[in-house]
């Protein structure tokens, strides 16, 4: 299984990527914790963009086995703090991806879109023959020969499902409190989502949250996986609370509800009172 290396600076840059082969593919992902603030005064860093982008490649990383040498490589770089690599690919807004091989920039992708950013890292992967591990099925045991046969194989609708319910399963556990909403918390795409940041906001809540209209396999996997057909839903710890009524509901019966999340009673008071 594949995981994300966090670059912190030119020279951890260029000794990472000096020491790949020339096949495998670089995947960078540009960050900046400060991105799109969710709420002024209560704002956790990872309850942004950026977040939820890096909740995306960490899934998708998973999802790649490690081989030798490396099919795939995947760092991530704060834009802000070594500003001159951003500026080396023209990095101007963040989430930013840049897929590598062997030097050569094969495709970017700017913005905060999880179906974009699969596609494009599937498409390079497989261009050299590599493929997700949950795909592979028996070729997942060898590093080359019959992969590029077994891509063309229809994969079986049941590993599909366990596939994307294993995906489900570390994308509710992203953050303590995790929403799934239509559209962002900058920019809520219904009025109950909108509803819903409202109260998260009205009690400091920090989370991280998905914007299921950006991922539509997330989107209608997550009725079945959680048995809840609409949206939005907050997840605490993993588990389901439900949509907007249900949250009124737990907030109407136990007013601090939310209390164990909340930026004050965790004593942020850098955070609360900015």
């Amino acid at each position: 299984m594949s995981t994300i290396k966090d670059i912190t600076s030119v020279e951890g840059w260029e000794h990472h990527a000096s020491s790949l082969a020339p096949s495998t593919l670089l995947i960078a992902s540009f960050y900046a914790p400060w991105a799109a603030p969710l709420i002024a005064s209560f704002y956790a860093p990872w309850a942004a963009p950026c977040a939820q982008m890096n909740t995306v490649l960490s899934t998708l990383a998973s999802e790649y086995p490690v081989t030798e040498p490396l099919s795939t490589s995947w760092v991530k770089i704060n834009a802000e703090e070594v500003s001159d690599i951003s500026e080396a690919y023209n990095v101007t807004a963040v989430p930013f991806l840049v897929l590598i091989r062997n030097g050569e920039v094969l495709e970017t992708v700017s913005g905060s879109s999880a179906v974009k950013v699969r596609d494009a890292i599937e498409r390079h992967a497989r261009a050299s023959g590599t493929v997700p591990a949950a795909t592979n099925g028996p070729a997942a045991a060898t590093a080359s020969g019959n992969i590029r046969g077994e891509v063309t194989m229809e994969e079986d609708p049941e590993v599909k499902k366990q596939e994307l319910f294993r995906r489900l399963g570390d994308l509710v556990k992203a953050a303590p409190v995790m929403l799934f909403m239509k559209g962002t918390p900058s920019e809520p795409k219904c009025g109950f989502s909108r509803q819903l940041v409202g109260i998260l906001r009205d009690n400091a809540v920090k989370y991280g949250f998905f914007n299921i209209l950006a991922d539509d396999e997330v989107r209608q996997g997550l009725k079945e996986f959680a048995d809840w057909p609409t949206f939005p839903q907050l997840w605490v710890d993993g588990e389901l609370v439900g949509g907007l009524d249900i949250v009124k509901e737990e907030l109407d019966s136990n007013a601090d509800f939310l209390k164990p999340y909340s930026v004050k009673a965790n004593g942020d008071a850098s955070v609360a009172a900015s």
